[in-house]
């Protein structure tokens, strides 16, 4: 018989209403019991919409709640850990969303939650754009495919913060996401899963912040911005290679989105907007004209996966409170580099 699971949702955002709430649905035995969202509008209208017999007016309620066995996290990262250390000590497994946390501090307590709980499942929505990819990279670099590696190139350039006159948006305000810098911290979290183990040795960054001041339509007021609209960062490996990526929601025009594993035998490049892999070997001039073809293709899974470690212990993968916190750390080096003028920093 399958075991039932009641799942409760503290806050309701475009990633769980589009991602995590119809993954649920589709598995037997999981009822959607209460959500909690930022007002009791917003949470009655996302329970409408969805069918959740319940509604909460604080989140500390669906916590304590007797009748919600797993509590799925989809806040802005302020609340991801105290709801998180909350939520376990509550007996509850939880599924929170990316980024882990604000900065390393609270991914720590995060860390040490879960680990004070191994009979609950600690689980951290994954970086999902490479899933196509993921066991094929892995594979060509455990084979010396490339051979020995030299550098790992990501670049992400958007236009979002390039008009000055745009309201300011939770990615800029370090209250609400901390020190969490536009999509850094997800493609690290890619990378991260590429190189297993390997952490570097030291990280060194510099940003730019062009608009100071943006409007808050909440308040009615301009608000100090505190996430960099510009953003490099360079970091080495005990192994001789080196990380550089750079990141811009400054660049007006078309996107740019790809990242790039450069060795002394060959190079793959990944263009993510087209999400294809495109191999060129050195000495025969040019890169292949056919796409690379994936290996054991992964797909977006994220809520089964979940459900499959609460009700068979199989083991958290993607994304670990451990993987979490190592990626918080990288966040955190980098923001220490890049506030203190590109000093470089010691993992």
């Amino acid at each position: 018989m399958t075991q039932s699971l009641r799942i409760g949702f503290i806050g309701a955002g475009g990633n769980t209403r589009s991602m995590h709430i119809p993954g649920f649905q589709a598995i037997e035995g999981v009822e959607l019991a209460v959500v909690c969202n930022r007002s009791a509008a917003s949470s009655q209208k996302v329970a409408k919409e969805f069918g959740i017999a319940r509604t909460a007016a604080d989140w500390r309620d669906v916590v304590a709640d007797p009748e919600v066995d797993a509590i799925c996290i989809g806040t802005w990262p302020y609340m991801h850990a105290e709801v998180t250390v909350a939520a376990l000590e509550a007996g509850k497994h939880v599924l929170t969303e990316a980024r882990m946390a604000c900065d390393l501090e609270e991914a720590t307590a995060m860390f040490r939650a879960a680990h004070k709980h191994p009979e609950l499942v600690a689980q951290i929505v994954p970086a999902p754009f490479s899933f196509k990819y993921d066991a094929t990279v892995t594979d060509l670099l455990g084979s010396g495919e490339l051979g020995s590696l030299r550098e790992i190139r990501v670049a992400h350039l958007t236009a979002g913060a390039s008009d000055p006159a745009a309201a300011i948006t939770w990615r800029q305000d370090g209250e609400l996401s901390g020190k969490n810098i536009m999509t850094m911290g997800i493609h690290y979290e890619t990378v991260q899963r590429w190189l297993g183990g390997l952490d570097p040795v030291w990280v060194q960054a510099t940003g730019a912040i062009y608009t100071s001041e943006r409007l808050n339509v909440e308040t009615g007021q301009l608000q100090t911005v505190d996430i960099p609209d510009t953003l490099n960062v360079v970091a080495g490996y005990a192994e001789g290679f080196q990380l550089v990526m750079t990141f811009s929601s400054v660049a007006t025009g078309a996107n740019y989105w790809g990242m790039r594993l450069d060795g002394d035998r060959a190079s793959l490049r990944y263009d993510l907007s087209t999400q294809s892999l495109f191999r060129s070997r050195v000495g025969q001039g040019g890169e292949e004209t056919s796409p690379v073809a994936p290996l054991n293709e992964g797909k977006w899974q994220v809520e089964a996966d979940f459900v499959a470690s609460i009700r068979e212990g199989a083991p958290v993968t993607r994304t670990s409170f451990a993987d979490g916190l190592r990626y918080m750390r990288f966040t955190e080096r980098v923001w220490e580099s890049w506030t203190n003028e590109g000093r470089r920093v010691a993992w």
